[in-house]
């Protein structure tokens, strides 16, 4: 029989489910496409930075807290104090809704590994991906598939589901990274791309571009969902919270790095932007592969590689919501399972349907999928982030020893924490609702 809070079977597979969590679509190419707009190099250096000395304080307290307090984040939240507990479902409503829109991209990974397999593929995969979205049914199907695919693991378990689905696709999908990064090295646009993402021009640098790496770097560590809460309620006592954070920044943004150089000498090799976000992805990239040689195996690797990315951050999302739903309102593993399977479904269907259906329908000027990203990226994530480092910091001072330890760094980190780091955020959320 299941204990009511189980554990992970080991140190190791809990970091290899938290780096999948972390890396995810952003860091394929959401991160490429930030690191483009921004000048490559310099913005890597100042994404290292925050993300080494900044990111690492609400990833570690978020760990820490899970870890003491041994819930979900309503019950955690209640537990601190009854009056916090609305943080809790700001939590509990931001891990529903990114899956909604998250998802959608999953569909069309799926879409585009079927492609691949197919005898004959499009031609013009710009005409294809319009065609495939203005679908009233296709957009459908897809986003439930994945969402089905990705649901299983939560409901068969923590250490049966999560843990073997992790342990499996994150070292596949690390393997497929690193061939595919050493075949563009071999490309002629090779050192181009490198030099774009390794050779800093200082003159470029504007405060607007170290927003942009913060909030990637927050975005990408999962924070401010309750997910790294919520995987550190399954931690034993005697782990090592900041070691554990920065290991898993260490991997997390080895793997954004790996990403940069798959993605930046073909950009360069073939004279596109790499600012072109979700049609680098969809559109330029897959109509580079046609040219190059082994098209359908490149591109089918390609795309698996963003299958098992999506996947093992839709396990993380699906799960945290699913703890809440399973602890806090007392449902079977199972059945909430199913419960949340339903209430996604019902919210991704519209967002699926944005780019075509339900194109003209909008919410504060945006489609239905634009809102949900908004909402959740530039409102809920920086709100729950600034909640966390504020009780962790002035409320339950104590969580500061748990996810810092002791010494002149740790104090350091408790002085950032406290005073620091919610202006900084706050200045973020004020920034992102322009």
């Amino acid at each position: 029989m299941e204990n009511k809070r189980p554990e992970w079977s080991s140190y190791i597979s809990f970091i290899i489910a938290a780096v999948g969590s972390a890396v995810g679509l952003g860091n394929i190419w959401r991160f490429p496409y930030i690191m483009g707009k921004c000048g490559g190099a310099l913005f890597l250096l100042i994404y290292l930075l925050l993300i080494a000395l900044i990111c690492v304080i609400p990833l570690s307290v978020e760990l820490a807290v899970g870890k003491f307090y041994k819930g979900d984040p309503i019950t955690i939240y209640n537990k601190i104090n009854p009056k916090f507990k609305f943080l809790g479902y700001l939590c509990l409503i931001t891990s529903i809704l990114i899956p909604c829109f998250y998802f959608v991209v999953g569909g069309w990974i799926l879409n585009y590994m079927w492609i691949f397999l197919q005898p004959s593929i499009p031609s013009d995969f710009a005409q294809y991906f319009g065609t495939l979205n203005s679908s009233p049914i296709v957009p459908i199907i897809l986003t439930l598939v994945f969402l089905l695919i990705s649901i299983v693991f939560p409901f068969i378990g923590l250490n049966k589901g999560i843990e073997k689905a992790n342990n499996f696709m994150m070292p596949v999908f690390v393997i497929m990274l690193v061939t595919l990064a050493g075949y563009s090295l071999t490309l002629p646009g090779a050192k181009e791309g490198l030099e774009f993402m390794f050779k800093p021009d200082f003159s470029k640098f504007n405060s607007e571009m170290i927003l942009l790496a913060l909030g990637q770097a927050l975005f990408t560590l999962s924070i401010g969902i309750g997910i790294m809460m919520t995987y550190g309620s399954y931690l034993k006592k005697d782990v090592n919270i900041i070691k554990s954070s920065y290991t898993l920044i260490f991997f997390d943004t080895l793997v954004a790095v790996l990403a940069g150089i798959m993605i930046f000498p073909i950009v360069f090799t073939n004279g596109i932007e790499p600012t072109a976000g979700a049609t680098l992805v969809f559109i330029s990239l897959p109509q580079i592969f046609v040219t190059l040689p082994f098209t359908k195996v490149l591109a089918f690797v390609f795309f698996t590689l963003l299958f098992f990315a999506a996947v093992t951050s839709g396990i993380s999302l699906l799960e945290a919501s699913l703890a809440c739903y399973s602890e806090h309102f007392k449902m079977s593993r199972k059945k909430a399972a199913v419960f949340l399977f339903v209430l996604t479904s019902i919210i991704a269907i519209p967002a699926s349907l944005s780019f075509g259906a339900l194109s003209e329908f909008k919410i504060l000027d945006k489609t239905f999928f634009d809102f949900l990203d908004y909402a959740t990226s530039n409102v809920l994530m920086p709100i729950c982030t600034i909640a966390i480092c504020i009780v962790s910091g002035w409320v339950i001072p104590h969580i500061q020893k748990e996810a810092f330890g002791e010494g002149r760094y740790a104090s350091v980190l408790s002085f950032l924490l406290k005073y620091v780091l919610p202006i900084i955020l706050l200045l973020v959320l004020i920034l992102g609702l322009k």
